[in-house]
């Protein structure tokens, strides 16, 4: 599984050269847009939600057909932080999913951010803004959530197919069903935590209030939680595209261009399977948390200067 863990991570090797390197490029400028479209009353909540996020990346459920899922969380992120910081919270946590856990490749980041990061984050926000009012606010969460999915799938898919590799029908339509399900399933998952959010601290999406308060608690434990305890029942099925890169006979093609210090999610100087996952898990949940609020301490001090 080594570079290839997440739903849609593209690992190296897959794309050619000419499509991994106009991502790359692409990406860059992209990045630092979002970074002036973030508002800066949003800064405190992204080392949350940025940890909660890794968290839930990081339990894979099962999908039907042999496969396993994950949320992605771009629409998560853009119904509470707003598309501009969703994009810079999702792009940490894919630089450091890649350089720390070694999931998706170092000549693919360009490619996974622009699928998840801004595709997936973008295609999420405008159902909501547009149907997440009054009696169809539960729709507008599942809409955002599901198409955020679908889109960042069928990006990766189609960059698989523009590098030469040809997608029979039967592939297609596999794999098609699969990101479905993975779609529905965040859907479901990111009404229920929207519910939550808002029931917990009403009001808290339309004016962000970044002082200690129970939802953000109840995030932050909830991403303790699932790295300490959630780890034993993560599913070991292959995910979306893993099983679409195995149909197509692409494993030979993967490349690791470097061997990550937390490969595949373990700690290797702890013992057991637990505990190097745990572990793993935790060490992983810091980083983003201490990452994420840094980015978002520059941009306060920065738009201050």
């Amino acid at each position: 599984m080594s570079g290839r863990i997440g739903s849609v991570h593209i690992a190296d090797g897959i794309l050619s050269a000419p499509v991994w390197a106009a991502l790359d490029a692409a990406a860059i400028p992209a990045i630092g847009l979002a970074a002036r479209r973030t508002r800066v009353e949003h800064a405190p909540l992204l080392g949350v939600m940025g940890a909660f996020v890794f968290a839930a990346q990081r339990m894979n459920f099962p999908a039907g057909l042999g496969t396993s899922g994950h949320l992605l969380g771009g629409a998560l992120l853009a119904m509470t932080l707003g598309p501009g910081a969703a994009t810079i919270v999702l792009t940490a946590i894919l630089v450091l999913q890649t350089l720390v856990f070694q999931d998706g490749g170092i000549l693919a980041l360009g490619a996974n951010v622009f699928n998840m990061a801004l595709i997936g984050v973008w295609a999420a926000w405008i159902p909501y803004r547009f149907l997440a009012q009054g009696k169809w606010k539960n729709f507008g969460y599942f809409a955002a959530a599901f198409l955020s999915v679908l889109a960042s799938a069928a990006a990766a898919m189609i960059e698989v197919r523009v590098s030469g590799v040809a997608l029979n029908g039967a592939v297609v339509s596999i794999s098609a069903a699969v990101f479905v399900t993975t779609a529905i399933i965040e859907g479901l998952i990111t009404v229920a935590v929207m519910q939550t959010i808002e029931k917990m601290n009403p009001g808290w999406l339309q004016t962000p209030d970044t002082r200690p308060s129970r939802a953000m608690g109840l995030l932050a434990g909830a991403a303790v939680l699932l790295m300490a305890v959630g780890v034993l029942f993560i599913s070991g099925a292959p995910d979306g595209l893993e099983s679409l890169v195995a149909q197509l006979g692409l494993e030979s093609r993967e490349v690791v261009h470097f061997q990550a210090p937390m490969a595949e999610y373990e700690a290797r100087i702890a013992g057991g399977d637990w505990s190097r996952k745990a572990l793993a898990g935790l060490a992983g949940l810091g980083m983003i948390y201490i990452l994420c609020a840094g980015v978002g301490r520059l941009l306060v001090r920065h738009r201050s200067a």
